[in-house]
């Protein structure tokens, strides 16, 4: 069964990426407009097999698996699912054109491979709310990363003269101020996500955990500096970039760089 729904979600993704990557270079109004409402029903009709699909893998005897695949299956969607709300009212969906493929490569990695690190049931409720939030605030500043690259093209583009118009993106100023909102959203959730987290280390070192929270700590101040940064020096363009970037690699390398030591290196689940 799971075989069948997974190529259902790999099957609307790519159609979902192909409509809003046509609707790209399309120059009537109206022929946007069409790819883009077939763009968001496929993208929707993904989202909800890839759920149903997450669901059943995660699902497990006992508690929750979030081994390292199940878990970048679980990112992946978060940030497909939060792209595609915002775009309803916000200029996003052209993240989308990563997004998606990223997510069908996330959804084969998990088929392919188990994952086996479980959450059980009986473990305390504020633990459970510190891995959705960190899922959520990982998810936000993985959306912040690929806002902050197609910043970087937009600028490089506009240096060389030669206007982005086959992306069709939206004025930079405009570009700038949804990086700062995703980051200051993502931030405030981190630094709910770091504080609960903390509640439940009994012994850092023997949970294997230093360089996990030390690369976390990081990124959240390197994020607290951007938008310091931004707010009281006013910040703009390349080092709004660049700061982006920092703090994402180091998120990245405590989240998922520490699963896969720990998990697939070292076999501690």
């Amino acid at each position: 069964m799971n075989i069948y729904i997974s190529f259902g979600a790999i099957f609307f993704y790519l159609l979902a990426t192909y409509k809003l990557a046509a609707g790209l270079i399309q120059s009537g109004t109206d022929s946007r407009l069409q790819y883009k409402q077939h763009f968001f029903i496929f993208g929707f009709s993904a989202l909800t097999l890839h759920g149903i699909l997450l669901y059943q893998n995660i699902n497990a005897m006992g508690g929750l698996n979030l081994g390292f695949y199940n878990a970048l299956s679980l990112m992946s969607w978060c940030v497909s699912l939060i792209v595609l709300l915002a775009a309803l009212s916000k200029p996003l969906e052209n993240l989308a054109v990563v997004i998606f493929p990223m997510a069908i490569i996330a959804m084969v990695l998990e088929i392919i491979f188990e994952s086996s690190l479980v959450l059980p049931d009986s473990a305390p409720a504020g633990l459970k709310v510190h891995v959705l939030l960190s899922v959520f605030a990982y998810s936000l500043l993985t959306i912040a990363l690929l806002q902050a690259l197609l910043l970087a093209f937009q600028d490089r583009q506009i240096s060389k003269k030669h206007p982005a118009s086959i992306m069709r993106l939206p004025p930079m100023q405009l570009m700038e101020n949804l990086l700062i909102q995703i980051i200051a959203i993502g931030f405030f959730i981190l630094s709910l996500s770091l504080v609960t987290g903390l509640m439940f280390l009994n012994n850092i070192f023997a949970q294997h955990l230093i360089h996990k929270t030390v690369l976390s700590v990081l990124a959240w101040i390197i994020f607290g500096i951007l938008l310091w940064g931004r707010w009281a020096q006013g910040w703009r363009g390349k080092k709004l970039i660049h700061w982006t970037i920092g703090g994402f690699l180091s998120l990245m390398l405590a989240y998922f760089g520490s699963k896969f030591v720990l998990e697939l290196i070292l076999k501690r689940v």
